[in-house]
């Protein structure tokens, strides 16, 4: 990467030709949408309501299947800035069967969405169990010859343990965190408007969350960490690369703003260290921790 500043999962769609554009607006690398071993239509909608300081969302992880995502994989003629495939599944052997159709292609690394707050047999439930999750990695270790990351919840008792079980199986990096479990009531009908009822909210409301999780990682788990949730301002940035991030991922910014709110940031990051007469990102990264 030439930056730290990512396009975080599930913002564009997965179709590759997005790829030069996340580029040119100024991100490092991209994360693609979550693709699972078959196609999944999703959910009816509606699927997004905005919220006060960012939106609740349940998709459903729709998206066209591995299949024909590396079809779509072995279209792209240039790969301006690397790509990180986001997965997701509910046994350790779809982990390994996605990964080995994927490794031919054009891919830099897997991160394994085990955090999905709002689909039944995958994400959550299965990035709770830290038996699970350390043989969803072992496999993924197996079977991959590129990174492979983890994306964590802050829905779950201890973020730390599950971190330590994948970092202890070969995970090269945590992505912390994704979308908080939430709910939005029409108060006129009195239905839940989601259809799904329950969904992940994103955006600024979730920054300190994702803040505290970053940083509990670091005090405890010694792994490269990229930090997520609530990211629209450079200022963010710094606050989780001090907080122990190596990097970040930028989502919800992107919906409301466009993808030129990435090279903003970016800029913000350069004028920052050039004003503190930083060198590299990793003076920064846990420097908060200096005062326990």
């Amino acid at each position: 990467m030439n930056n730290p500043v990512m396009l975080a999962s599930g913002v564009v769609g997965v179709h590759p030709d997005i790829l030069p554009r996340v580029a040119e607006a100024g991100a490092g690398a991209m994360v693609t949408k979550s693709i699972s071993m078959n196609p999944r239509e999703g959910y009816r909608n509606p699927t997004v309501v905005e919220v006060e300081s960012g939106y609740v969302n349940a998709i459903g992880l729709s998206n066209p299947g591995v299949n024909a995502f590396s079809k779509e994989l072995a279209t792209l003629k240039e790969k301006p800035i690397p790509i990180v495939v986001s997965l997701f599944g509910s046994t350790p052997t779809e982990f390994s069967d996605m990964i080995s159709r994927l490794e031919s292609s054009s891919v830099d690394c897997y991160e394994l969405n085990l955090s999905c707050p709002h689909v039944e047999k995958v994400g959550l439930e299965v990035g709770q169990d830290p038996e699970a999750v350390s043989s969803i990695v072992k496999i993924a270790k197996k079977f991959s010859s590129r990174p492979v990351l983890i994306k964590v919840s802050s829905n779950i008792t201890d973020i730390v343990e599950i971190v330590s079980a994948a970092k202890d199986s070969g995970a090269d990096g945590v992505t912390a965190i994704n979308t908080v479990r939430a709910m939005v009531i029409d108060i006129e009908t009195g239905r839940p408007i989601l259809s799904n009822n329950v969904g992940g909210l994103s955006g600024p409301a979730v920054k300190a969350i994702a803040i505290r999780c970053v940083y509990e990682i670091s005090q405890k788990v010694d792994i490269p960490i990229i930090g997520c949730g609530g990211i629209t301002h450079w200022s963010d940035a710094i606050e989780f690369f001090l907080a122990g991030a190596s990097c970040v991922q930028v989502g919800s910014a992107v919906a409301y703003k466009g993808l030129d709110v990435l090279g903003e940031i970016v800029d913000g990051i350069k004028k920052y260290m050039n004003n503190h007469e930083i060198k590299e990102i990793g003076e920064l990264v846990g420097r908060s921790h200096s005062y326990q």
